[in-house]
């Protein structure tokens, strides 16, 4: 499984901008992967989901990194 950093990398490359890792959190959520809870986090809610405009692109890195 790739890490964070990775698909910040792949998506700035192939997209031009750098996803958040609360985004990256809310689309391995979406998507039905195995994700950790952060020592930080406080209750369920996300204070900064990820915008629908961005999810896409996250995905096709999950899909380049065979995560999906």
């Amino acid at each position: 499984m790739a890490t964070y950093k990775e698909i910040q990398n792949w998506v700035r490359e192939h997209y031009g901008w750098t996803p958040k890792t609360c985004w990256i959190a809310h689309c391995k959520e979406l998507y039905g992967l195995e994700r950790r809870d952060a020592p930080n986090r406080h209750g369920n809610a996300r204070k900064h989901p990820c915008p629908s405009g961005k999810q896409n692109s996250i995905g096709r890195a999950f899909r380049y990194f065979k995560m999906l």
